[in-house]
């Protein structure tokens, strides 16, 4: 059959016999198909093609250039019947596609991070008792729904070779920045081997020393010779480590090597970055090495892309209308008419909730109580002079859709009152969905008057005085029953006004946009009458017919067929209520059976019901029908529910030509309807179209792949005159080309006439004049936009395909929202999610369309079933419709806003998505799939060498001097006057009596003083000690171990005395040994301590059993008790020879985890402290307050060393004490009157957080706080005792006394924290200038200080792209991407990484061994030109220098310094450099709930944990908000989301985020997460 098959069928004459040897093999085989087996007809088809595929000639397919008709349209569908078609044209063409688009995918497991949930997290919400059918019209019989997931499974197998195919779509970073950060890690490159210096090896790691977990690579301690005597003894879970000047903490995070097995994080993360490895992707544009405004690839234009290519399409008229002698003049004559000669005739049936008839109202009763309605509201809601209503005024309508009968007689009594009704929902709820939108239509509609039912009325929410309540939005409204007994029977002389059908409006229906705004539609006399007249031709209405209305009868299909065009035509019409199909599916059908109905009117979602109930009733006949329109017959889904009921229904007498699906908009009313056909006669063909062409807004065959084919059915015939157009959605309303999707442009006597009461909305809607391709309009009639997209096809018929507000422009492509639904739920198991409570909407995020899903989940669905089914979803979607979906969110059952027939309603549902109030159960976020225009990362230009300059773009030198600030000068000091001011001999000598510190409780009391004498002779007390029990030499390093306080200070000096080097070090905190006592142990082994100075208290811990869990405490120093002193002095007081002799070490763990030494010598200690005394005019007279840590940086140097040098007295407040007192601090500046004052960041922000709110009570006298309470809505709530006391110590508190608040840190200025502090405390006299910031570093301690002779700091506002790349660009106060900074202060002594030259500098970094490679490089840095002989010191931050225009206290303009921030925190990602503190704002403002966050990076992606301060049900919506926040500010993608409890994120006592630490923690699965999400 292969080698000859082909040839023979070509050419049988050849070889005859051959032929039919060949001939008869096939049929036997064909028939051994049949037989062997039960085949069904689809399988025997399929067989059957396989076999025969090889012997088919291949014919080429037909040029796009053919004619439309023929080319668009199989010729064989012209005359189908209701049963078997061609394979291609079947319903459930969309369900075999998704399951054969799954089944490329399924031949290996998924390799998807689950993301990590807390157990107790969620909660699923009950779902109800009896769960109502599903409401989505998007649904699909079951038998379609296995076939599409059968489908999806064979597609799973084609596809894919390896499981990460559907989502390798790389971090933008992936390559380029791997690679940027190897070279990071790696320093140069160069491969390190042995032989080079393993000296310098424990340099760095002694230098530059990291705390890190067992999660990281191995210790590299391990390259040290052991036959050193220099073993460290470290804790157990510690890793020291080093770090060469080539390397940045961030580097040192891009690795990930070493991970453990063990940790489930770190497996999850790799098994992220295995899925982003390969990347999927059009490839991107260089990116801009210099700041350019344009940060968004802008996507070249495929040539591939279909385009059209028909000609320009020619309007389409509909049938002429046509006139009837018997038609009335208006409708309400028809209603009095048949009122008066029909009065007996039934008009509405209205069913009770079990489906039965509960009540007809025949046409005379409709006419009368009309009649008695339109008289009480002309004549009896006011007086004769003054009525409430007069024609023209707008009235609501609130009736349930239970109730049509009380509704038609609203309706009908407003026509003829001549009063506007405006039909709206029942407000159920203040919180209803959309509830306030309908406020605004009343509004704009200027209704203040509701007709209403008594039932209805008892129903709404009332307040507790019993009144209706106030919804929100809406406007004051006076509420009237309309029940029979409350009506006026009107008097005989009145009689109502019939006046021919004119263009005054006769009602206003409501419309929902897409983002959810409800606009009222006005619909004039003549066009209501009008379109009852077209509807009447069009399908045929004949007098007395029965007609089943399933719909809501207050609007569109419902009002315009059940209720207006039912009355001109004397039709009995059945309304069946939502209620009645909640509860009975099949009662339509049950009433089209027992009325023998002519005409029914439905949704698909009613098809699929009653075709799911049928089961359960089998002897209903359809038989009777002529007509079943189908509302939503535009949808292009809805041909699987019409055949799928077809198929049902067909032996009950449904046929074919019954089913007359149609299109409409609120704008146009109807547009177009399937005629109803008579028995046998054809149906119109179906169109197959290309998913990818519709996608470019043009028509194509779908001849390859079906997987992405369409099926669409027509939508019939325009109606009776109308004119019809298809014009181009964006833009001019260009008129579109024959095979190019448009939006459908209607002209028409019968449709809306403007949005009431707007104008300007009005113009653009319902007066539009198309224009052919030359720019000229057709003609000078205006048009309705339908909002309908769509085509005319062979023989004029009309193709809806979709709709604007469901229209999703993605990448420049269209996407049609319910295209997406239907793929979604054919993927199995659909038992995960409800089938008819699925949302899908897109949401803009950096500067594209992203596509949104929400599904409700079913209570019973677990949570790995809920994972695997979002992600075949993924795999559907982006394999069908080539898109990628940016968010699947499914929230618990019965949570999504419901529209008032049970629908989902999608705006709303997208306002809570984007408020982070939709609470969902479980997210899967995609960014890494759909975000496709983030620009190339950027490539580091190598070998640019660039000078000190004022600002830096590109590789210029944009200013005009070197960014270079100078300090006052200090003068000369001489060695002697240095080294006799260092000690505290001379001062105790010279004014012994001087008290130069006082130490404070929480309570504010002066716990104990010290004096010049006195420090000096307990200081001697102590080197007595150390000379005596600690066998100390002169050089030694001995550790202080206190609590902040005058014991410090005096074993400062002591150490001095002794000739010794004192290193501070903070006590471990007793009820947190494991975390606290590691580090301290780090800093005595690794600082080499003699021994250990400390209390007994502190002793004791350090010898304790919690202590030795931690560390080893048989190998402590020598530990020296200085509670119980001798009384001994030493013999003499050392001297040091030359002041540039070592005065003491500063150890500090810096916010990336590294511990880091300084030698400060005492000649820095002496310039430093003159520096400080000049700069804050600090004299033997003053005070000054002190409330931060006294162990290391600039603190250090104000606690135990500024007084003694200056002579002022300083006041001590201990941090942790504000913990029990918060207005400690405050109320100490107010009772000493202290001009100058110090603290930290963390004391600023507790007071801020703490006391913010309670400045008035600060403020209260002694009689106030006596009676001290508080009133909260009326109940009086008395505070505990604890707070009455605090209050107590704070009363009077008055800070106008503050001259400078000065914050110290080694950081970036927090401006939002110091500007929320003054703001706050401005009551209370804080001026607003006296708040200010100092910048140190470890190279030097007190690089700038804010003085107070000085200017205002300034604040200026950087452009943050340009940070990124290393540039400054100011840019004014609210520009897009912005970012205030403030003034660290005034240099000084000094000079984009910062450089300092000064007396004050640091000596080096402690090394052992005298390694001097790092201070080379850090401590005697040369500039490439300029001044190239002097020596600076690198500090590790990045910022610039700016001359204002102020002047300091010498006259000279002012110099001031902008700190960014530490270089060793920054961020390397796509190849610019980030700052931890700015993403950590952006998303601190995401939302309310997020109390802080912390950012870090992890194998090159970036880790966001957020603290959630709400409730848990909370912590999924932060997801997307944190995403969205990251994107759309910083250009980044987030690779993991953490949500944690409060608290979890360490900040140490200078109120800096330890980011390493939170990132070994995560790491090693220790953080106890909430959520963790992995964007794929």
């Amino acid at each position: 059959c292969a080698q000859y098959g082909p040839s023979l069928l070509m050419q049988p004459q050849k070889k005859p016999s051959l032929f039919f040897s060949l001939f008869f093999c096939l049929c036997a085989s064909l028939f051994s198909l049949s037989s062997a087996c039960d085949i069904t007809q689809k399988g025997y088809e399929k067989k059957r093609a396989k076999l025969l595929a090889p012997f088919v000639p291949q014919t080429q397919s037909k040029s796009h250039h053919a004619d439309f008709l023929s080319a668009y349209f199989h010729p064989s569908l012209t005359h189908r019947s209701g049963g078997t078609r061609d394979d291609r044209y079947r319903s459930d063409i969309h369900t075999e596609a998704v399951q054969a688009a799954l089944a490329r995918h399924k031949e290996e497991k998924m390799a998807l991070p689950m993301p990590t949930k807390r157990r107790s997290a969620f909660v699923q919400s009950p779902a109800e008792n009896c769960t109502p059918p599903d409401t989505s019209s998007a649904s699909e019989d079951e038998g379609s729904l296995r076939r599409r997931q059968a489908a999806i499974s064979a597609m799973l197998a084609q596809n894919l070779q390896s499981p990460e195919y559907w989502i390798n779509r790389s971090v933008q970073s992936s390559s380029t920045s791997s690679s940027a950060s190897s070279t990071l890690s790696h320093g140069d490159g160069k491969t390190h081997n042995h032989s080079q210096g393993q000296t310098s090896v424990l340099a760095d790691v002694l230098a530059h020393t990291c705390l890190e977990s067992s999660s990281v690579p191995p210790d590299v301690t391990s390259t040290v010779p052991q036959d050193r005597n220099s073993s460290v003894d470290l804790p157990p879970n510690i890793t020291v480590r080093g770090m060469n000047r080539g390397q940045s903490r961030s580097s040192m995070m891009d690795t990930a090597g070493g991970v453990p097995a063990h940790s489930r994080v770190s497996t999850k993360i790799q098994q992220l970055l295995n899925t982003l490895k390969r990347p999927k992707r059009p490839p991107l544009s260089e990116f801009f090495l210099d700041d350019f405004e344009e940060i968004v690839e802008v996507p070249q234009p495929d040539p591939n892309t279909p385009r059209p290519e028909g000609r320009q399409m020619i309007p389409v008229k509909g049938e002429p209308l046509g006139v009837v002698s018997n038609w009335p003049p208006a409708l309400q004559a028809a209603l009095a008419r048949w009122g008066a000669t029909q009065a007996k005739s039934p008009a509405l049936t209205a069913l009770d909730i079990t489906g039965k008839p509960l009540y007809t109202l025949t046409y005379g009763k409709l006419w009368s109580r009309s009649l008695k309605l339109a008289y009480t509201l002309l004549n009896k809601l006011g007086t004769k002079n003054e009525p409430v209503l007069k024609p023209g005024d707008r009235v609501a309508l609130v009736y349930p859709n239970s109730d049509p009968g009380m509704f038609w007689v609203a309706f009908y009594g407003c026509l003829l009152a001549e009063v506007i009704p405006v039909p709206i929902e029942v407000p159920l709820s203040r919180k209803d969905a959309g509830s306030q939108q309908i406020g605004f239509l009343l509004g704009s509609c200027g209704v203040g008057l509701a007709l209403t039912s008594e039932v209805c009325l008892k129903g709404l929410p009332k307040t507790q005085n019993g009144e209706i309540m106030q919804f929100k939005g809406w406007p004051l409204l006076k509420w009237v029953v309309t029940d029979t007994k409350y009506l006026t029977k009107p008097s005989k002389d009145w009689q109502p006004h019939l006046p021919t059908a004119n263009t005054d409006t006769a009602y206003i229906e409501y419309k929902a946009s897409k983002e959810g705004t409800v606009m009222g539609v006005a619909v004039s006399k003549i066009s209501m009458l009008t379109h009852c007249q077209a509807l009447t031709q069009a399908c045929n209405y004949c007098e007395g017919e029965t007609l089943v209305n399933v719909l809501d009868f207050k609007k569109d299909s419902g009002l315009w067929h059940g209720v207006l065009t039912s009355v001109m035509n004397r039709i009995h019409t059945i309304s069946v209520p939502y209620s009645v199909m909640k509860a009975c599916p099949l009662s339509w059908v049950q009433r089209v059976h027992v009325h023998k109905a002519r005409v029914a009117l439905v949704k698909c979602r009613d098809l699929h019901w009653a075709m799911m109930a049928h089961r359960d009733q089998k002897d209903t006949n359809l038989s009777s029908l002529r007509m079943l329109i189908v509302a939503d017959g535009a949808n292009p889904w809805s041909v699987s529910s019409c055949d799928a009921f077809l198929n049902v229904f067909q032996s009950h007498g449904l046929t074919p030509e019954m089913i007359c699906p149609c299109a409409s908009s609120p704008e146009a009313m109807t547009v177009a309807i399937r005629r109803p056909g008579a028995q046998g006669t054809p149906l119109p063909a179906r169109a197959v179209l290309s998913m990818a062409g519709l996608s470019h807004g043009v028509i194509r065959v779908n001849t390859e792949d079906k997987n992405s084919a369409l099926t669409v059915q027509d939508v019939g015939h325009v109606m009776p005159g109308a004119l019809m157009c298809i014009v181009k959605p964006d833009g001019p309303p260009m008129l579109c080309k024959t095979d190019e999707i448009g939006e459908i442009v209607l002209n028409s006597r019968a449709g809306g006439t403007m949005y009431y009461g707007l104008p300007g909305v009005t113009k653009n809607t319902f007066e539009v004049i198309p224009v052919n391709s030359g720019g000229t309009p057709i003609g000078d009639v205006p048009f309705k936009r339908t909002g309908l997209l769509g085509f005319v096809g062979p023989g004029s018929l009309v193709f809806v395909v979709g709709k604007i507000e469901g229209l999703l422009s993605v990448s420049g492509r269209r996407h049609n929202a319910d295209d997406l639904v239907a793929t979604a739920l054919a993927v199995e198991p659909v038992k995960t999610i409800y089938r008819g409570r699925i949302a899908v909407f897109s949401v803009t995020v950096f500067y594209d369309e992203r596509v949104v899903i929400v599904a409700e989940q079913r209570p019973d669905a677990n949570e790995e079933d809920s994972f695997q089914w979002m992600s075949r979803v993924l795999q559907a979607i982006d394999s069908i419709h080539q898109v990628g979906l940016y968010c699947l969110a499914l929230v618990p059952a019965n949570t999504l806003p419901k529209t008032p027939l049970g629908g989902i309603h999608v705006s709303e549902t997208k306002q809570h998505f984007l408020e982070g109030s939709l609470h969902p159960c479980n997210i899967l976020m995609c960014p890494h799939t759909c975000v496709t225009n983030l620009p190339k990362p950027r490539q580091k230009q190598p070998g640019s060498v660039v000078g000190p300059a004022s600002i830096m773009v590109g590789n210029l030198v944009a200013g005009k001097r070197i960014a270079q600030a100078s300090g006052r000068d200090l003068g000369l000091i001489d060695d002697q006057e240095q080294s006799r001011k260092v000690t505290l001999q001379w001062r105790a000598q010279t004014d012994p009596d001087q008290v130069l510190y006082m130490l404070l409780n929480a309570k504010g009391v002066a716990v104990s003083t010290a004096t010049c004498s006195q420090l000096h002779k307990r200081a001697e007390k102590i080197t007595a000690a150390l000379l005596e029990r600690g066998g100390i030499n002169t050089g030694d390093n001995v550790v202080l171990l206190y609590p902040p306080g005058i014991d410090l200070i005096a074993s400062f000096y002591g150490c001095l005395y002794a000739g010794c080097i004192p290193v501070t070090v903070r006590p471990p905190h007793p009820q947190n040994l494991a975390a606290t006592l590691p580090t301290v142990r780090m800093i005595i082994d690794v600082s080499k301590a003699a021994c250990i100075l400390t209390t007994q208290t502190l002793m004791k811990i350090l010898r304790s059993k919690e202590a030795a869990g931690c560390v080893n405490v048989k190998t402590w120093p020598n530990i020296i008790d200085t509670d119980d002193l001798p009384r001994k002095r030493p013999s003499n007081i050392y001297k040091p020879p030359t002041a540039e002799m070592l005065a003491y070490l500063d150890f500090s763990v810096s916010t990336t985890g590294m511990l880091t030494g300084v030698k400060i010598s005492h000649s820095a200690v002496n310039a430093l402290c003159r520096s400080i005394k000049l700069q804050c005019e600090l004299y033997s007279s003053r005070q000054i307050a002190i409330c931060m840590d006294p162990y290391c940086g600039l603190g250090f140097v104000l606690w135990c060393m500024s007084s003694v040098y200056s002579g002022h007295q300083s006041i001590l407040i201990p941090p942790m004490e504000l913990e029990t007192s918060l207005p400690l601090w405050l109320s100490t500046l107010s009772q000493y009157k202290i001009r100058d004052t110090f603290c930290s960041y963390s004391v600023m922000e507790l007071c801020t957080k703490g006391l913010g709110t309670q400045t008035e009570a600060l403020k209260v006298s002694q009689q106030d706080v006596d009676s001290l309470h508080f009133k909260t809505l009326g109940k009086v709530c008395f505070v505990n005792k604890m707070l009455v006391c605090m209050y107590v110590q704070a009363r009077g508190v008055n800070l106008s006394c503050v001259r400078s608040c000065v914050v110290i840190a080694e950081e970036r200025p927090r401006l939002a924290l110091t500007q929320s502090f003054s703001k706050l405390f401005k009551d209370l006299g804080l001026s607003p200038r006296a708040v200010s910031t100092a910048f140190g570093a470890r190279v030097n301690l007190a690089i700038c200080l804010q003085g107070t002779a000085g200017p205002d700091p300034s604040t200026v506002y950087v452009d943050m792209k340009s940070l990124r790349h290393d540039r400054v660009r100011l840019v004014e106060r609210g520009a897009p991407q912005s970012l205030p900074l403030m003034e660290s202060g005034t240099v000084r002594h000094t000079s984009h990484p910062i450089w300092v030259n000064s007396p004050h500098n640091a000596s080096g970094y402690y090394t052992i061994y005298g390694e001097e490679s790092l201070q080379g490089d850090h401590f005697n840095t040369r500039l490439s030109f300029g001044d190239t002989e002097t020596l600076w010191a690198r500090t590790g931050y990045l910022g610039f220098v700016r001359r204002t225009e102020l002047l300091d206290a010498r006259g000279d303009r002012h110099d001031a310094l902008f700190v960014v921030g530490s270089l060793d925190e920054t961020l390397e990602l796509r190849g610019l450099r980030y700052h931890p503190i700015d993403i950590e704002t952006s998303v601190s403002r995401a939302h309310r709930s997020i109390a802080e966050s912390a950012v870090f990076t992890w194998t090159n992606l970036l880790v966001v944990v957020v603290e959630l301060s709400g409730s848990e049900q909370e912590a999924l919506d932060l997801v997307p908000l944190v995403t969205n926040v990251v994107l759309k500010e910083h250009h980044l993608i987030v690779g993991v989301v953490v949500i944690v409890d409060p608290g979890v994120i360490p900040i140490n006592s200078r109120g800096e985020k330890q980011r390493m630490h939170l990132r070994d923690s995560f790491l090693a699965d220790q953080l106890d997460p909430i959520y963790v999400a992995y964007n794929m």
